[in-house]
């Protein structure tokens, strides 16, 4: 393994010598980027199925995580939507966890070298409701494997299919999952800060007016904590605020993508809890952090068939946008 050239442009002095660096850094590159795609062509086609029972108890630690009243669940109540991805977890030993929290490169994913990992986005269809007390399978298979080199450095894109059935062999969800792992930060390199880190900027002109639907959620420590538990996700950038600022450089602790993703359908779901979503896809932007509010905004289409939907920081920056389609025009009431 070939040492990594952003250490020796730090040594470097000359600005003729840095050049010099840069163009064989992109040679390299672009050959690292080859091989990659060589190697990792053997894992797409990949399967692993998981076996799980929808038991009561994640429902009620995610309708307390959400702020929803407490309910009783029995046999047969159907589950909301997302919560799919309470389920089938993966139960991996301590000693058996990488520095960041993630289990360690091996087994069904590919053994990419590249430091950090992301949940980049998904796009789901929704045939039949989970309930309470169904016997369920889970079949991934890896379908697809890019590397790519950009300014920020390697990255690699996974694209996995998840398909959950019924023990009867009745498929309920159908999701396809990206995961792009890159590089990690250059020692002493701060991430970009949310909107209410950032320095004080003359308040911008609106040029969009406001979202149809907008709901305030504070993304406190306790919240991210507690979907990191429902979820069995040790990822430590969402729990552990000196290894997030520290080591990968954010301002603060980072919001889960799939909590996001959880709250935008939570959203459709308060507002129109008689229509029933077909589908639904979102795609990661930038972080948004635990020191600062976030707004779950919702625009239904002028046709009432689909809701396009975002979690925005302070100021409007965006991290994730969303589409949910819906079975027949929405019928709840138009603003929240």
């Amino acid at each position: 393994m070939l040492e990594p050239l952003h250490g020796i442009v730090d040594r470097l002095e000359s600005t003729r010598q840095c050049s010099s660096v840069r163009i064989l850094a992109n040679v390299e590159a672009r050959v690292q980027g080859k091989r990659m795609a060589k190697v990792f062509q053997e894992w797409i086609g990949r399967k692993c199925d998981a076996w799980d029972r929808i038991a009561s108890a994640p429902m009620r630690g995610l309708a307390a995580t959400l702020g929803h009243p407490p309910r009783g669940w029995i046999p047969g109540d159907p589950v909301p939507l997302l919560a799919h991805w309470l389920y089938f977890l993966d139960f991996v030993r301590n000693g058996e966890l990488g520095d960041d929290g993630h289990p360690r490169r091996a087994g069904f994913l590919p053994a990419v070298t590249l430091a950090r990992r992301m949940w980049a986005g998904s796009r789901v269809r929704f045939f039949e409701p989970m309930r309470i007390g169904d016997k369920v399978g889970r079949v991934s298979t890896i379908v697809d494997i890019e590397s790519k080199s950009g300014r920020t450095g390697d990255l690699v894109f996974v694209t996995l299919e998840h398909e959950v059935m019924r023990d009867d062999g009745t498929v309920l969800i159908r999701e396809q999952q990206d995961i792009v792992y890159r590089d990690a930060p250059a020692p002493g390199v701060q991430r970009a800060a949310s909107p209410a880190s950032a320095a004080p900027v003359e308040p911008a002109i609106e040029v969009e007016p406001p979202p149809t639907w907008r709901r305030e959620v504070m993304p406190a420590s306790s919240l991210l904590f507690r979907y990191s538990a429902l979820t069995f996700n040790s990822h430590r950038i969402h729990y552990d605020r000196d290894y997030a600022t520290h080591i990968e450089g954010y301002p603060g602790l980072v919001v889960h993508g799939p909590l996001q993703a959880t709250l935008m359908l939570d959203q459709v779901a308060r507002v129109a809890p008689r229509d029933r979503v077909t589908s639904f896809s979102f795609e990661r932007r930038a972080p948004l952090f635990d020191d600062a509010p976030l707004f779950v905004c919702g625009e239904p289409a002028a046709d009432g068939r689909s809701v396009t939907l975002a979690t925005r920081g302070p100021g409007g920056a965006g991290d994730m946008g969303g589409v949910a389609a819906l079975e027949t025009p929405l019928t709840g009431p138009a603003k929240t």
